[in-house]
């Protein structure tokens, strides 16, 4: 094959597939150069003038290397890796590097490995880091943990890289032995970041113990700081956490090599109407940054922090990942090839995939019987510690608030309702119970098995009949998202792969999380400056500040230890 190529790259003989008349992007030199390029079983052999047995004439047209989400959440799609590959291959991503910690802390290694068998023989690459904290505390109890003894027995699978992002972030610098363990066993691997708040002397020490990257910068001094210590930057533009506005203003030609964009976590709405990796071109080349470095940020970078050889640009011997563009100022996608085949066109799958059934995915929510004296919340006065929301914001605040109380127990008023975290995996009948100030919700509940990180059953409501009504309904369906009111069920998604996907197109997904947002919203009263099923899920998450709820209780993330309800 190999003497094949070089014949077919001096011009010997005609190539199989040559796209002709294009304006190809080179990011390397950051050129664009007229001519033709030359492919031969999937991979590039040649660029200049070259005629094929079959001819795509570009007339003109730009051609990109494919891009790479650096760093993404295949789960929080809510839709299975087949139906995700559909959603981001016609947008230009050929390739992604998957951190499935939500599944993992479901299903623990079985949970990866559904991900890897899923994601097999797609039109999309799919390379995975091994998930570093499941639990992501020991504040909370998920369906599995898996210390460095468990992940050696997937770290040797062709498509695993390295490490996934390090949350705990204090064991690393405090000397954590599972900590410890799990980076020393990965020390000649890529290990991801996830310490967006250490500084100083910590970060020095976060990078000594062999972080090579960081996606949780949300200022330009995170991201200096970081870069100035050799660290890869992910530029992240996702739907939770949006970044790219405020870091894109720090890149320049001197430190943009060592940025790469990504995701991380993206829902089916936006997935569909603004993309994946190009929506983060698009921003960052109306922000005034280079078109070219946009797409070198989006293919090469990650290719070389990921060690991916043969990938991120368009040059002999690399493999035909490529995207056909209108124009480098609107950047909108015309045709995705993957290894040289049509894969996409005009943001349309020319793919079908069908899901595999895995019933080793099914079944997740397995809990204790919960009844209205589970969630009763004893007071010993009126005031108490309260979980307020930011609008648009998954940070909460901590604050103290006069409540009311009838017979010593907690009455739900307008603004503050109460929340509850049932443990979902393995029965222990563990309830974490807390109240909420800004989400609004008046004559129901609404409840998710999508709780990051630990992934258990979360509850809000304004009464306990509701809030029971719709922890019985996750449990019917094997886990989703319900919106119950006066007793009823008014809607529900069931997501039957570990409570966390759906088997259902992402189109279908979408429009169903439509339908019932508008629910909340109108006919429950949330507030309109919250997404609440995004909202919720992230109350339960006990590594982002100030204050949140786990299966364990009430948790004070500033001071990393629970607290009381009363004050």
């Amino acid at each position: 094959m190999l003497w094949k190529m070089i014949k077919i790259a001096k011009g010997d003989e005609k190539a199989p597939l040559v796209f002709k008349n294009a304006n190809i992007v080179n990011v390397f030199t950051n050129e664009i150069i007229e001519g033709d390029v030359a492919v031969y079983n999937g991979k590039i052999v040649g660029i200049g003038e070259y005629s094929g047995q079959e001819e795509v004439d570009l007339k003109g047209k730009y051609l990109s290397p494919a891009f790479i989400d650096g760093h993404v959440h295949i789960e929080s799609s809510m839709v299975t890796p087949a139906q995700f590959a559909k959603a981001i291959v016609p947008r230009g991503v050929t390739t992604i590097i998957a951190d499935p910690h939500e599944i993992a802390n479901v299903k623990g290694l079985d949970g990866i490995r559904y991900i890897l068998e899923e994601s097999e023989d797609l039109p999309l690459d799919v390379y995975v880091m091994l998930p570093s904290c499941v639990p992501a505390t020991p504040f909370e109890n998920s369906g599995a943990v898996l210390q460095a003894e468990d992940l050696k027995e997937l770290m040797e699978e062709e498509r695993v890289l390295g490490l996934g992002e390090m949350m705990n972030y204090p064991g690393v610098v405090n000397g954590d032995k599972w900590v410890l363990e799990k980076l020393t066993l990965f020390k000649d691997h890529v290990i991801d970041g996830h310490g967006p708040v250490i500084k100083d002397k910590e970060l020095n020490a976060y990078v000594v113990g062999g972080i090579d990257t960081e996606h949780e910068c949300s200022t330009v001094e995170e991201m200096m700081d970081r870069l100035r210590l050799g660290m890869y930057i992910h530029i992240r533009q996702g739907s939770a956490a949006r970044n790219l506005p405020e870091l894109i203003k720090a890149v320049d030609k001197d430190n943009l090599r060592r940025c790469i964009f990504c995701t991380d976590d993206k829902h089916p709405s936006d997935l569909l109407k603004d993309g994946s990796i190009d929506h983060n071109i698009r921003l960052a080349i109306k922000a005034g940054v280079d078109p070219i470095d946009c797409i070198k940020m989006a293919s090469l970078n990650a290719a070389e922090c990921y060690g991916l050889r043969g990938k991120g640009a368009i040059a002999p011997g690399y493999v035909a990942d490529m995207v056909v563009v209108d124009n480098l100022e609107d950047f909108n996608i015309l045709e995705v090839y993957k290894a040289g085949e049509l894969m996409g066109k005009d943001n349309k799958a020319l793919f079908q995939l069908e899901n595999r059934d895995n019933i080793l995915m099914k079944n997740t929510v397995n809990i204790k019987e919960v009844e209205v004296k589970d969630l009763q919340i004893e007071l010993k006065g009126n005031r108490a510690n309260i979980i307020k929301l930011l609008p648009h914001n998954l940070v909460t605040e901590k604050v103290e608030r006069e409540v009311l109380v009838e017979d010593g127990k907690f009455k739900p008023s307008d603004d503050i309702l109460k929340v509850a975290v049932v443990e979902r995996h393995n029965k222990t009948g563990n309830i974490g119970l807390a109240l909420v100030e800004g989400f609004g919700l008046k004559n129901g509940a609404i409840a998710s098995t999508v709780a990051h990180d630990s992934h258990n059953i979360i509850v809000i409501g304004d009464n306990d009949k509701d809030m029971i009504l719709a922890i019985k309904e996750l449990q019917r369906v094997g886990g989703g998202i319900t919106l119950i009111s006066k007793g009823e069920v008014m809607d529900t998604l069931p997501l039957t792969i570990a409570g966390l996907m759906s088997e259902e197109p992402l189109d279908r997904v979408n429009d169903k999380l439509d339908q019932m947002l508008e629910k909340a919203y109108d006919e429950l009263g949330v507030n309109e400056y919250i997404e609440p099923f995004m909202t919720l899920s992230f109350i339960a998450l006990p590594v982002i500040p100030d204050i949140k709820v786990t299966d364990m209780g009430l948790f004070d993330v500033s001071e990393f230890k629970f607290i009381d309800l009363s004050l």
